[in-house]
């Protein structure tokens, strides 16, 4: 017997012993059924604010399956970007890449990466259709993978964790997570489905206020629109946008007069340097916030505004409107709108204890300031 002879019957002597990965089929947020030979080990995230998602299932690393991602999270996080690479500094020798919706992807460069799977946020579909890179991608065998946690949280976000759960073969970690999600969600559900006869305030968001000189960017059926909603208040800028994103003029603001105002905030210095957004994010300086936040209500649109004159001015951060910690901000407002309602609810504590169960860095405030200190 010679000796290859003696080395191909061990090899197929083992054969029956190994265990193969069993293909994983899901149907992702848009619908579409997809297919890997099993959990995907090199992961393009289509966003780097993705890795919100990833570091609840991947808790000891959450980096170790992303061998791509899109160079966002420290230009629009950076208070986010700088937490995690205090822990995990490989995150900058992760390899970049520009957008979806601008046209900038690089699908060679992707390809010469061997991802199983890139994970895409639902926003990012039409423009990829009108690209062509699902075809592109579909021939080179690398799947599209689409979740949301923006267009429709509270109707997605369950899903989506549970589908990247698989992606990830972390479905009891996902399962974990999502019950702490309902169980939050449901401290403030709970509570306003039981008052029949609600008042809710009217609340006008403003989306990203500084960014820009204009005003006001908004939210209208869905993301912090619908957050405002479910935290019992009533969305003043529904009437006027039609979707999910618009504007409205700073003359609306003052007539309809809201008994509440709270702006969406983050550290814009790479998009805007200087500009007169409330920085907000773990670390952020709360009092600095504070005075950016006093300053906006300073704008023609605002003055004489009872939410103004009355103290009811609030920030929160902004990334809240896309990951899975929407509860949080849904807790926070609750707490702003009903006070009386929810004398224990605590959403600065539900946030730690995320972190401290979930998240693989220590819990850092900054996430939201009220002109009113007091503000429950």
């Amino acid at each position: 017997m010679t000796l290859r002879f003696l080395i191909g019957a061990t090899v197929l002597t083992l054969l029956p012993t190994l265990t193969l990965a069993d293909p994983i089929t899901l149907t992702d947020i848009a619908g579409r059924e997809v297919t890997l030979d099993g959990p995907a080990d090199r992961v393009i995230l289509g966003e780097g604010r993705q890795i919100f998602f990833a570091a609840v299932l991947d808790g000891d690393d959450p980096f170790q399956r992303v061998v791509g991602w899109r160079d966002d999270l420290l230009q629009a996080a950076p208070e986010s970007y700088a937490l995690y690479a205090e822990k995990f500094p490989q995150i900058a020798d992760i390899p970049t890449f520009g957008g979806f919706k601008d046209g900038t992807f690089d699908i060679e460069q992707a390809v010469a990466l061997d991802p199983d799977v890139l994970i895409l946020n639902l926003e990012a579909k039409a423009a990829t259709e009108e690209a062509g890179y699902e075809e592109k991608l579909a021939k080179v065998g690398i799947p599209i993978v689409y979740v949301d946690f923006r267009e429709k949280p509270f109707v997605h976000t369950s899903r989506s964790m549970q589908i990247i759960g698989q992606l990830f073969g972390k479905d009891d970690r996902a399962a974990e997570f999502n019950a702490f999600y309902d169980a939050q969600m449901a401290r403030v559900t709970d509570v306003i489905a039981a008052q029949p006869d609600l008042e809710r305030p009217l609340v006008f968001v403003e989306r990203a206020g500084g960014y820009s000189e204009d005003c006001c960017m908004s939210f209208g059926h869905g993301n912090f629109g619908t957050f405002v909603d479910v935290a019992g208040g009533e969305n003043m800028a529904a009437p006027f946008i039609p979707g999910t994103f618009g504007t409205v003029n700073a003359e609306q603001v003052i007539a309809s007069n809201p008994d509440q105002i709270v702006v969406t905030g983050g550290n814009w210095e790479a998009y805007v340097p200087g500009g007169a957004w409330v920085g907000l994010g773990p670390d952020a300086d709360e009092a600095e916030a504070r005075v950016k936040l006093a300053a906006l209500m300073q704008r023609p649109g605002f003055t004489g505004v009872k939410a103004v004159e009355e103290g009811q001015v609030h920030a929160i951060w902004h990334q809240f409107y896309n990951n899975p910690y929407s509860f949080i901000a849904v807790q926070r407002l609750a707490t702003w709108l009903h006070p009386d309602l929810f004398p224990d609810l605590d959403a600065e504590a539900t946030l730690a204890e995320l972190h401290a169960r979930f998240l693989p860095v220590d819990y850092r405030p900054g996430y939201w300031v009220s002109l009113d200190a007091a503000a429950h």
